[in-house]
């Protein structure tokens, strides 16, 4: 026999009601929802001789592909005619992604803002089973502990967690489109299930998981070799064109890992290669590049300065701080950011990635 229910999308829920005047009929409908997944009992209907299953929005995310996909069908061909506003809508759409992520074993993360602004993406759990297993998951998608993601097993009765960090969505996005075939579709579901736990967080949630998977997404999306901007310093306009580049490791003073970026360039007609040589300072173990303006070049000192800092804004899209010496040195200071800027050209990816990986991220 065939069983057919009806889907109502009410005010606050999706609703899959099943209603017969025959007990076995509804039992029958119960028994091949909890087949498909669903948490389902039958109740009686007041004192009359009527029986109905009820199934909402929660325990139908829960259920099998092929039921989701049914109510998710539903819910799309209402909001395409109009039937159901589109807030509501998209927010049961989501509720419905976020179920197959947690039926395919994904754990619940939660995503929140921390006092300092930063973004923390967090499982929390008593059962270090389950920690374990999160844990390895990530690994088998090819997230490195430690530098995309932390682990704290529960101690005392208390609970562990998995922290993906930074560096850990933006590595997901980045594979979500420039790993293998099979990286790609994991990473990418990941990424979208994160979006959706910041979404629901709150709206600067959201837009700060988003930045971080849009940077990640646009790691080595460009090339240095044949690139070309105009940018302003200090009121003038300077026309960019990079020539080449690339990155390469040196040992600094006490042993300490390097990283030089090179740069050749044409500034207004004027071309020459830059340098900048980032480092480790400080307790926080602070990422910076220096560079040094050359007395030598066209113009001197200021000129050369105020080209460079005109390659490294076009290229980053962020302004370097100048620091001008009493020996009448200037030296070009570049942070956090400015890595960052590099990072999405493919000349310097890879270096970049490593470098930040082997010295502390």
């Amino acid at each position: 026999m065939a069983v057919k229910y009806n889907v109502y999308l009410s005010e606050k829920a999706i609703k899959l009601h099943f209603v017969s005047s025959d007990r076995s009929h509804a039992e029958l409908a119960a028994r091949l929802l909890r087949l498909a997944g669903v948490s389902a009992e039958v109740k009686k209907v007041g004192d009359r001789n009527v029986w109905q299953v009820w199934a909402t929005t929660d325990v139908l995310a829960a259920g099998r592909e092929e039921l989701r996909d049914a109510i998710r069908k539903v819910v799309e061909e209402a909001l395409e005619k109009g039937w159901v506003d589109e807030k509501k809508a998209r927010r049961w759409l989501e509720k419905l992604e976020e179920g197959r992520v947690l039926r395919e074993g994904g754990p619940k993360y939660h995503a929140r803002l921390t006092r300092s602004g930063a973004l923390e993406i967090k499982f929390q759990s008593p059962n270090p089973d389950s920690i374990e297993r999160e844990a390895q998951r990530l690994r088998d998608r090819g997230l490195v502990e430690g530098v995309h993601f932390s682990v704290k097993m529960p101690e005392g009765g208390g609970k562990g967690y998995v922290n993906i960090l930074k560096e850990g969505l933006a590595y997901a996005a980045w594979l979500s489109v420039y790993g293998s075939e099979d990286q790609r579709k994991l990473a990418a579901e990941f990424v979208n299930y994160i979006l959706q736990r910041a979404r629901k967080a709150g709206e600067e949630v959201y837009e700060k998981a988003r930045k971080i998977v849009e940077e990640g997404k646009s790691r080595g999306s460009l090339t240095l070799k044949g690139f070309e901007k105009k940018v302003e310093v200090d009121g003038k306009t300077y026309v960019v064109k990079v020539i080449d580049g690339g990155a390469e490791f040196k040992r600094g003073r006490g042993g300490k890992k390097l990283l030089r970026i090179r740069i050749a360039a044409e500034v207004d007609g004027v071309r020459r290669e830059y340098e900048i040589a980032f480092g480790r300072y400080g307790e926080t173990n602070a990422a910076k590049g220096f560079a040094v303006a050359r007395a030598d070049a066209p113009g001197g000192r200021e000129a050369d300065a105020e080209r460079l800092a005109a390659v490294i804004e076009a290229l980053t899209g962020k302004k370097p701080r100048m620091r001008r010496k009493s020996d009448g040195t200037i030296e070009i200071e570049c942070g956090r950011a400015h890595l960052h800027g590099f990072k999405r050209y493919a000349e310097l990816a890879d270096a970049i990635k490593k470098w930040l990986e082997e010295t502390g991220q």
